[in-house]
């Protein structure tokens, strides 16, 4: 970032606190842009990483590069989105795809840790609560790279959800908070985070759908599904705790069956979700 002034400025210091610079003591001038890696992982990143990528495109001070962990593989829930976002090809793609926990956060760390050591950003911008996520904050903590965590702050309070986990060690340690809602910076001031690392700037998904309100009127889906204005629901289903155990999942697709006799319903399927519903031995329909 470029600072060239006669007055004082401020300079941040990863882990601590902005301090006041003597403009006639320093002088600092880079000739390069702002490196910002924007973290994308899974389909939800995706749609909030692109007004973000946007914005900053549409500056003269940042270059936003686009990280793809891998972690959603699949081509509908992956390039396809980009393409729709009008978000470009990723300046790099880790390529991690699935596993478990430990390997996907394990294998995100080795790759990033990489990227970063090779092309090392200005700052970080992790999204979510995904395994991505947390495994980034850590290559950027640990590399002394500034983090911001984009839609912090939100709790389920439940420590059986791997998200949860994933939330809890991002907020720890990344340096900016953004959160989407007031009860967001509740739950972290109650957690001891400094209110000068926490920055509300609403939810980000809602800039997403202004950006795409145009193309999404005029696909018109409802017209084609048969719908009626405000006289059917959507249902998207994918948490592992709902949807890969027969326990779980078979009474939420009782439910929906039953108000399905009053109300047409849409499920956008995750492929869990589609392959749960196989594999408890539910009829399944393209």
């Amino acid at each position: 970032m470029c600072v060239k002034s006669s007055k004082d400025f401020l300079l941040w210091v990863p882990r601590g606190e902005y301090v006041t610079i003597r403009a006639d003591a320093l002088e600092i001038c880079c000739m390069s842009k702002v490196k910002i890696h924007l973290i994308a992982a899974a389909r939800p990143n995706f749609m909030k990483v692109a007004p973000l990528y946007h914005a900053l495109d549409a500056t003269d001070w940042a270059e936003p590069l686009l990280v793809h962990t891998g972690q959603h593989y699949d081509r509908n829930m992956s390039d396809a989105i980009l393409e729709d976002l009008r978000v470009p090809e990723p300046d790099f793609h880790l390529g991690v795809g699935s596993g478990s926990h430990a390997e996907q956060t394990g294998g995100v760390m080795i790759a990033y840790e990489k990227i970063c050591l090779q092309h090392r950003p200005d700052w970080i911008v992790v999204v979510g609560d995904v395994n991505s996520t947390a495994a980034c904050a850590m290559v950027g903590a640990k590399l002394w790279i500034p983090v911001i965590h984009l839609e912090a702050g939100l709790r389920s309070n439940d420590r059986h959800m791997p998200e949860e986990i994933n939330r809890l060690v991002t907020d720890a340690i990344a340096d900016v908070l953004w959160t989407p809602s007031e009860d967001g910076d509740e739950h972290l001031l109650a957690e001891g985070v400094q209110p000068n690392r926490i920055d509300r700037i609403g939810n980000i998904m809602l800039d997403s759908f202004e950006m795409l309100r145009g193309p999404i009127e005029a696909a018109d889906a409802r017209s084609e599904l048969g719908l009626e204005a405000g006289r059917y629901a959507l249902v998207t289903l994918h948490r592992p705790s709902n949807v890969d155990s027969r326990d779980t999942l078979a009474p939420i697709v009782e439910a929906l069956t039953d108000a399905s006799k009053e109300l047409p319903i849409i499920c956008v399927a995750h492929p869990r979700t589609m392959q749960g519903l196989v594999d408890f031995g539910r009829r399944v329909t393209r």
